[in-house]
């Protein structure tokens, strides 16, 4: 008897132990494979299209978010900066275009031309991309770096900054965990809170706002 009753003890310690282990920031081991989409000029964008890179900026963001519609000017401004470093930011436009004509690629071309957007936006069609990043709204930000073995890991994602209206006195969580892997030390906060338009996959009838 005494036996059998340490084989639940057993178990449930070794379950518990185990869930202690995956649930240790989990960002730093998810693996993103290589993708490629249409961008606002016609040609295809690729992850692998960026020999140099050590990382890459991912914002998944659309034409009409409210939310979205405040960082143009600031995604500008994070490509021109890091892009000389090697890290390269890509917005993706994962909104399903049959729900939504507002979401087209039309509309996208003229967006990028209005905001003058100095980076790749990419129309995610299918929106497989943004299953592999299982992203959830617009904007939402992810930073992905590249390892030993020439994958790409996820080391941040969450929010561009934490103050939409006002840019100066933003604390700049993307930029932050850009900098810490410049500078090979460990992403500080490697997942914030953000807000914004939810992304609906093609079937889902609920509005989008």
């Amino acid at each position: 008897m005494k036996k059998s009753g340490c084989l639940p003890s057993l178990f449930l310690f070794l379950t518990i132990t185990l869930l202690s282990f995956t649930s240790i920031d989990y960002t730093k081991e998810t693996l993103i494979k290589n993708f490629s989409l249409k961008n606002v000029d016609n040609k295809a964008v690729s992850l692998s299209s960026y020999k140099n890179a050590k990382g890459f900026m991912i914002v998944f963001t659309c034409n009409k978010c409210p939310m979205a519609k405040f960082y143009s000017d600031r995604l500008n401004k994070l490509n021109d900066k890091y892009k000389s470093k090697g890290v390269y930011l890509l917005a993706i436009n994962s909104m399903d275009t049959l729900a939504y004509a507002e979401e087209s690629f039309d509309l996208m071309q003229k967006k990028a031309k209005k905001d003058k957007l100095t980076f790749p936006y990419l129309q995610d069609k299918l929106q497989v991309v943004a299953k592999q990043f299982k992203a959830t709204h617009t904007p939402q930000a992810f930073v992905i770096w590249k390892n030993k073995t020439g994958q790409y890991t996820i080391k941040y994602k969450g929010a561009i900054d934490d103050n939409a209206g006002d840019a100066n006195n933003a604390k700049p969580f993307l930029a932050n965990a850009v900098e810490e892997l410049l500078n090979n030390k460990p992403v500080s906060e490697t997942d914030t809170e953000s807000f914004g338009c939810r992304i609906f996959f093609r079937g889902e009838k609920q509005s989008m706002y």
